[in-house]
């Protein structure tokens, strides 16, 4: 594949998360009767732009890796308050400003980014699972590793999974979704074998895999599915299970990237999963070969991904200005302005360390230099 075919489908993906970030927090402000001086796709120099009727610069900036929505009242792109500028401003001036706006109403225009992505995720998924549907794989078990949690607990091929731990298990993608949120603790299956129910207790092994996308480690049973296409089968859902399903997906993603982040703080994963823009650009680029539904698709998994990184208590993000609001609620007046200075000098050193990382760990994956 030429570079193009990974550039184009990333930026595409990238684009549709990023607007739908900023427009949250632009439609939330606007809302509020807050200024918006500038709406930005990228950093840096601008490659295009033009002004609305209300004042507002739309632009295409040079680098595509994020984006920005600037309020009256903000010192730069990272929604910095300036304070010198808002402590001078007249009374007529602050009605439209951002950082003079009342405590919740700034909150809500900074966590509607966040909760834009989220929205999006949601509308792809359902409307995915409502008009292109789902393909599915009967939970039938049609192989078994030597060794394994499966073969030391007695599975055999052809035996259908019907349930674990009491939850009905509809296809086998369900079987792999409850073991990988089991975190290796023991399962209690009821499988069908002929004509006959057994149930049988096992416990999950972790294992890791490294791939040119990453290492991951997970919990295996070490049984696979079938491939065979009699048990393949898809299906459509209705509005009520589309959204019901949609909203179990972006659990599931949040759910694992938690686990994720409580297992590297304990040690028990690895800084190497971390991904960063080379490795999205290759995954975007393998995705849009099979075609545009899965690459909205992906859309949906990284707007989650950047909805819930964007809510972490790290300043500059928008988790840390929601951090800053929750202190001056509750202590009736904002956090001085020398400490919102030095914090967000620590949470952009902390998201370029961040950034720097994941690029070398992509550049270590892609090349087969990762151990």
């Amino acid at each position: 594949m030429s570079f193009f075919s990974y550039l184009i489908p990333f930026l595409f993906v990238l684009a549709i998360v990023i607007f739908i970030h900023e427009m949250g927090h632009f439609l939330v402000g606007r809302w509020f009767g807050v200024r918006v001086e500038t709406f930005s796709l990228g950093f840096g120099p601008r490659i295009w732009s033009r002004y609305d009727r209300q004042g507002t610069e739309w632009a295409i900036s040079a680098i595509p890796l994020g984006g920005y929505v600037k309020f009256k009242g903000d010192a730069d792109a990272s929604s910095k308050p300036d304070h010198e500028a808002a402590a001078q401003m007249a009374e007529e001036d602050r009605r439209d400003s951002f950082p003079h706006q009342a405590v919740y109403k700034r909150a809500a225009i900074v966590a509607a980014g966040p909760l834009a992505n989220f929205l999006l995720a949601f509308v792809i998924f359902a409307v995915s699972f409502m008009v292109v549907g789902r393909t599915m794989v009967q939970p039938i078990i049609a192989g078994i590793g030597e060794k394994s949690p499966a073969a030391a607990a007695g599975f055999k091929p052809g035996d259908r999974v019907l349930s674990i731990n009491g939850d009905n298990m509809e296809s086998f993608d369900e079987v792999s979704r409850f073991i990988l949120l089991s975190d290796g603790q023991p399962l209690k299956f009821l499988i069908q074998r002929g004509q006959s129910e057994l149930e049988i207790s096992a416990t999950p092994v972790f294992m890791t895999n490294k791939s040119k996308l990453g290492t991951e480690r997970r919990p295996v049973m070490g049984f696979i599915g079938s491939a065979a296409p009699e048990h393949r089968f898809n299906r459509r859902f209705g509005p009520i299970e589309a959204s019901s399903t949609a909203a179990e997906q972006i659990y599931f993603v949040i759910d694992r990237t938690v686990h994720y982040i409580r297992g590297l703080i304990a040690g028990r994963e690895k800084a190497d999963q971390l991904s960063g823009p080379l490795r999205i650009g290759y995954i975007s680029g393998e995705v849009a070969a099979s075609g545009l539904g899965p690459l909205l698709m992906l859309a949906g998994i990284l707007s989650i991904s950047i909805g819930f990184i964007n809510l972490l208590p790290i300043p500059m993000l928008d988790g840390g200005h929601l951090v800053f609001y929750a202190a001056e609620a509750l202590r009736g007046r904002p956090i001085s302005p020398r400490a919102q200075e030095w914090s967000f000098r620590v949470g952009f050193a902390l998201v370029l360390g961040l950034m720097l990382f994941s690029t070398w760990n992509d550049i270590l994956h892609l090349t087969g230099l990762a151990l």
